[in-house]
């Protein structure tokens, strides 16, 4: 459910970050100073695919407006499989959240080295404008 949006909303963004290549490309896009939207709350992991459907749906039900999981190209896994896990988790909670009325686009699976600060940072801000246009969630969390 879509709630009219206050004029000083932002919204409230997670991105679940692999230690070894996505949190890496957001470290490089700092050493660029390659600025990005400020909306979003890394969550540095040590591997895309230890974030399950259940940590992706309680970053909704604590108030999410989107959810961002950023891994390793596939077959540059550090855990070597890592990221098809997180492709099947991934799609898991996508039909979960579909279920529950969360619209699918809400959440995002992007692959980053740790050699792509640019598109690390242009990942941010398309998905950032891509939840404005979204709007904000209904409810206060814990309420969803």
């Amino acid at each position: 459910m879509v709630v009219p949006m206050p004029s000083n909303w932002t919204p409230n963004i997670v991105a679940f970050c692999c230690n070894w290549c996505a949190y890496a490309g957001a470290d490089l896009a700092g050493v660029n100073r390659r600025q990005y939207a400020t909306e979003v709350r890394i969550v540095r992991v040590m591997c895309s695919g230890r974030v399950s459907s259940g940590i992706i749906l309680k970053a909704f039900l604590s108030g999410a407006d989107g959810v961002m999981v950023l891994g390793c190209h596939i077959g540059d896994c550090h855990y070597r499989i890592g990221n098809l896990q997180a492709e099947k988790h991934v799609a898991q909670a996508k039909e979960l959240i579909d279920l529950a009325g969360i619209e699918p686009e809400r959440l995002l699976l992007q692959w980053i080295s740790a050699a792509e600060g640019e598109l690390f940072a242009r990942t941010i801000d398309d998905f950032t404008k891509r939840i404005r246009a979204l709007g904000q969630l209904g409810g206060e969390p814990g309420e969803r």
